[in-house]
């Protein structure tokens, strides 16, 4: 995909057309979702507007990209997990999710981040060696974001535990502290 300069801070600019093709305003060219792809993996800022309404788009072909990439090779979400992100619409947790889900990607691109920091100094910066490393990489991190969702959910229960546990803090709702099993406040 061809690409011209721009100033820092412009958002690139996709059009949507009715025939379904996409315009890269930046490049003057059409564009595929591959391409739309490698600028997310580039981590460029782009909006995907309707030509006709100006409509934001941008979810819309994300979530394209997200399907075509689980309908080939291996998939990240679960038929289970599909399941259960599906039951939080509309429900009242949906924001809360929707944050929780944001914090725990953010949290596992910072830890993979610093990884592989440590690993290129680890191995000298060597590609070979990387690449090996890399390979090795997989159960690790397997193992590692295991334990970190298990602690995460072990934290989720405490906190929870404390909120219903506390008649001092939250007396307008309809917890019961432990010392009052009545249901009065005081």
């Amino acid at each position: 995909m061809a690409t011209r300069t721009r100033r820092a801070g412009d958002e690139r600019l996709i059009k949507k057309y009715p025939n379904r093709r996409l315009y890269d305003t930046q490049t003057s060219t059409y564009v595929t979702l591959a391409d739309i792809k490698e600028l997310v993996m580039a981590s460029e800022s782009f909006k995907v507007l309707d030509a006709k309404t100006d409509e934001d788009l941008t979810r819309s072909i994300l979530l394209q990209i997200i399907l075509e990439e689980e309908a080939c090779g291996m998939p990240i979400f679960s038929t289970q997990m599909l399941q259960q992100m599906i039951r939080f619409y509309g429900h009242s947790m949906q924001g809360l999710m929707g944050n929780h889900l944001e914090r725990t990607m953010q949290s596992f691109m910072d830890m993979q981040q610093q990884l592989t920091e440590q690993s290129k100094s680890l191995t000298g910066g060597g590609t070979e060696a990387w690449t090996q490393m890399m390979n090795l990489q997989n159960p690790f991190m397997q193992n590692l974001m295991t334990n970190y969702m298990d602690q995460s959910k072990d934290l989720f229960l405490k906190m929870q535990e404390q909120m219903q546990g506390s008649n001092q803090l939250f007396t307008g709702f309809p917890f019961k502290g432990k010392s009052d099993s009545s249901g009065s406040n005081s």
